[in-house]
Order: structure tokens, then C-alpha cells, then sequence
């Protein structure tokens, strides 16, 4: 097997996501404790983790759970759903299934980088760059043009990470009519689906759409429950998914028990766990706001559509690299810089940085942010 290359983001954070004072690039929402997500429970449903049996679960993931998952989509049932130890499981599995080494994969760009590598190491791959003067949108015309007769695979990522953008409409439908026409799957990244500030317009899940479309969830970002690692594939071809589970028997085999359970608490509440965590995006959003209009001479802003990040352009001279260096290693305040999100499939911008707004206590970390500059 070809060794992988180092994943930057996670090795990034392995360093600073839990030393630093302020993380203030996290790209999930602010999390629960037990007892609070167990408080929206049910009591059956409460007395069933509390007696749960912990052995071995169903690789294809529990079947209430893939029941529950399924009605948060328009026309998925529970055989269309594939469980995962996250999201990551997923994208690996899909990947591997879809692609052979004369295949052709098309990702766009920038991108949460295992999206690029995994097809990179597989095949041959065309990175697509979304427009930053386009509010980050997506050329169709550049896809068409990067299709070829082996085209077997386009990633998409929407709200994307890491500017929280979302296509339009009317280019999402473009696309994917452009796809059937050529018989190419589309793997899109949806784990910031319904996560966004007031008046988001989320797309579309793409398995309801598109017979060859592979949606992507997780119980990590929206919900804001990374620590359950649970995440799916929805898709109506039912033998993609039974290749992907056979693929999974060499992965984590199946997942946690109690995770199951809990993330189907979760997902009974989806209403609710959504409208508090949007409530928090629309809370510190305009915090961010207010700090980029302090310091207009040293960064652009423009507000996301969806997610809980963006992604502004910092003006300094020494560079985004060393500016975000210095930031955390003086004032404790970790953000993302664009090298982490660099591509070898073509140029991207240098000049950007990550920021998240989906956690509470943004307060203290802007007011480190902001008394680091002052002593700059």
C-alpha cells in the first residue's frame, strides 16, 4: 500500500487544538454533555443506552439508527444509509470503492485534504478552484472542461470548508445534470448541512437528487458531537454501499454501541440541537464583524453563507503563515492559516485564515486577539 503523505490539519491540531488558550478556528458546533443530550431523551430511548448490551454492533451501523438517519433526508430509506466511525471512514471507503488507478477524479479547491490525497494516491485528479472573487463559487464551465472519458469521481464540499460557502442553486442543478450526462458520481461533503447563520439556504442532500450521489453526514459539525465518531453515506445505489461495507470489515469492522445510541438520541432532536447551535452562530458572528471593522488595514471579511467558519484575507506583510505562528504561540489564539489548506493539483490563495464561530467563548479569545495586536 502507497504511504500516505502527512495530513497537515490534523497534525496541526495534535499540536495546538488542546494546548492552546483560545481555539478560535473550530469548525464544529459547541458540544453537550451527556446528562444534556440524555435530557432530550425519551425514556425508552434513555433506558435503552442506560441497559444497552455492549458487544459487537451491525457493520451497516444500528438499524434504528439507519431508520432515524434516513427521515432526515427527503427520499432515503434505511437501506440506503451506511454507518461509519466518522466521517473520515467514510470518505476513505468511497474513495477506495469508486476509484481504480485508470479512473479519473475531479475535487475541487481548497479542500479538507483527504479529499484530495485519497483520489491523488488512487488515480489521476484535476483540482477545480472555487472563485474567491465569487464569493467562493464554482465555474461549471471549468468542470466540464476538467471532465475527461475516465472522469469517475467529483468531491464537492458545500457549506464548504474552509469559507463556509454554498453554491448557488441553479449551478448545484447545472452540476449535477452535467454529472448524469456523464455518468459520474458525485461524493458531496454535507456535514455542515443545516449549520449556519440565520437565512442560510442549504442545498439539496445530493443522494436525493442524483441517482449516482453519495452524501456525506456525520454526527461531528452540526450537531456538535465529534466525541461520538459516528458519521454515514446515504445513497440509492445499494451496491456501492454493500462494497463500501465490505471495505469497512478492514476499517473499524462496526461502531461503537453506546455512540449509536446516542447519536440517535441526537438526531430525535434534530430541530432543537440545530436551532441551538445556529443560535450561537448568530450570536458571535457579529463579534467577528466587529473585530474585522477594528482592523480594517490588516484584513478583508466577508460573511460566510452557512457553517460555523470563514475564511479572511490577512494584509500583512510578514504573511499568514508567520502571522498565524506568532499568534498562537504569543497570545495562545489558534486559527487556521492557508498553508494547512494548500493543494498539489494547483494554486490556491496563501494570503487566508480560518476562523470559527460555532463554540461559546469567543469572547475571551477576541479579546486576547485584540490585545496582541494593540502590543504589535
Amino acid at each position: 500500500m502507497t504511504s500516505l503523505p502527512d495530513f497537515r490539519l490534523e497534525t496541526h491540531f495534535a499540536k495546538w487544538e488542546f494546548s492552546a488558550r483560545h481555539h478560535l478556528t473550530a469548525s464544529d458546533a459547541e458540544s453537550l454533555s451527556l446528562p444534556d443530550l440524555l435530557a432530550m431523551a425519551s425514556d425508552e430511548d434513555r433506558a435503552a443506552f442506560e441497559t444497552m448490551w455492549l458487544g459487537y454492533t451491525e457493520t451497516w451501523g444500528m438499524p434504528a439508527l439507519r431508520e432515524t438517519i434516513a427521515q432526515t433526508y427527503a427520499r432515503q430509506k434505511a437501506d440506503d444509509i451506511l454507518c461509519f466511525a466518522g466521517a473520515s471512514e467514510g470518505i476513505f471507503a468511497a474513495n477506495n470503492v469508486l476509484l481504480s488507478k485508470g479512473d479519473h477524479a475531479i475535487v475541487i479547491t481548497p479542500n479538507y485534504q483527504s479529499h484530495e490525497t485519497l483520489p491523488s494516491m488512487i488515480c489521476e485528479a484535476t483540482g477545480v478552484p472555487l472563485d474567491p472573487d465569487d464569493n467562493w463559487s464554482l465555474d461549471i464551465d471549468r468542470i466540464k472542461d476538467a471532465i475527461r472519458p475516465n472522469t469517475r469521481l467529483l468531491t464537492i464540499n458545500f457549506p464548504h470548508n474552509p469559507t463556509g460557502a454554498i453554491l448557488p442553486l441553479d449551478r448545484y442543478a447545472a452540476l449535477i445534470e452535467l454529472c448524469r450526462h456523464h455518468g459520474i458520481w458525485i461524493l458531496h461533503d454535507e456535514i455542515f448541512h443545516g449549520l449556519g447563520p440565520s437565512g442560510a439556504r442549504h442545498l439539496p442532500f445530493v443522494a436525493d437528487e442524483y441517482e449516482r450521489g453519495l452524501s456525506l453526514g456525520v454526527m461531528s459539525k452540526s450537531y456538535g458531537l465529534p466525541g461520538l465518531r459516528i458519521g454515514w453515506i446515504a445513497c440509492q445505489d445499494r451496491d456501492v454501499l454493500s462494497r463500501m461495507e465490505r471495505m469497512k470489515h478492514y476499517l473499524s469492522i462496526c461502531n461503537s454501541g453506546p455512540s449509536e445510541h446516542l447519536a440517535r438520541i441526537a438526531l430525535k432532536a434534530r430541530d432543537r440541537l440545530l436551532a441551538r447551535n445556529n443560535a450561537i452562530v448568530d450570536a458571535n458572528l457579529p463579534k467577528w464583524d466587529a473585530f474585522f471593522a477594528r482592523h480594517p488595514e490588516l484584513f478583508e471579511w466577508h460573511r460566510p453563507d452557512g457553517s460555523c467558519m470563514g475564511y479572511p484575507r490577512y494584509l500583512g506583510a510578514e504573511g499568514v503563515q508567520a502571522f498565524a505562528q506568532a499568534l498562537v504561540e504569543e497570545a495562545g489564539v489558534l486559527v487556521l492559516p492557508a498553508t494547512i489548506y494548500r493543494s498539489e493539483l494547483g494554486e490556491t490563495p496563501q494570503d487566508r485564515f480560518r476562523i470559527g464561530f460555532g463554540r461559546a467563548g469567543l469572547d475571551d479569545g477576541l479579546a486576547a486577539f485584540d490585545e496582541w495586536l494593540a502590543r504589535r
